[in-house]
């Protein structure tokens, strides 16, 4: 009877481990690719882009290129914001591919930055088609509300210019600044 119950146990273990791998898949980072997860001065943006708009094309979504780096205070806020709101995190990178592009003093990568509009500041965020059609360019500032990023602005940035919208965002000729 005890080999019964040890052997009912083990099954039940592996069964809930499979199953939480499967169900919280798309919740890791370690699923993403790496130009989604990391700043890095040493990756090439416009390889990234490249394979970026691949999977966007793939996978029917827009793309949402952050310009940011390791320095920089509110591109950590920023990320400590999706770890605190899962929801918010799972509906981004559902919607979008996320490229993160570094901008330091050992990297500034010029070349890739002179092919979008000017920044103001860091973070700075750009949504584009599949196709590299540029819609907006967007000063994370817009995402505050008293100091913090709020949730209400968030989800309607994400609803706004998500692939559904595209139709009315390109038709308009959209860029905000």
């Amino acid at each position: 009877m005890n080999q019964f119950l040890v052997v009912i146990i083990i099954c039940s273990l592996f069964i809930f481990d499979k199953a939480y791998a499967e169900s919280s898949a798309e919740l890791f980072p370690e699923a993403l690719p790496e130009y989604s997860r990391i700043y890095d001065d040493q990756r090439d943006p416009f390889s990234d882009a490249k394979a970026a708009i691949q999977l966007a094309n793939k996978t029917n979504r827009n793309i949402l290129i952050e310009i940011g780096g390791n320095w920089c205070t509110w591109c950590h806020k920023m990320d400590a914001f999706l770890d605190k709101n899962p929801d918010i995190y799972q509906k981004l990178h559902n919607e979008y591919v996320l490229l993160k592009v570094n901008v330091s003093d050992s990297n500034e990568n010029e070349a890739f930055m002179k092919s979008l509009p000017p920044t103001l500041g860091y973070p700075h965020m750009y949504v584009s088609t599949a196709t590299g059609k540029m819609m907006l360019s967007k000063d994370t500032a817009e995402l505050l509300s008293d100091g913090n990023y709020s949730r209400e602005a968030w989800l309607s940035f994400l609803e706004q210019w998500n692939v559904g919208n595209n139709h009315i965002n390109v038709n308009q000729g959209k860029t905000n600044k």
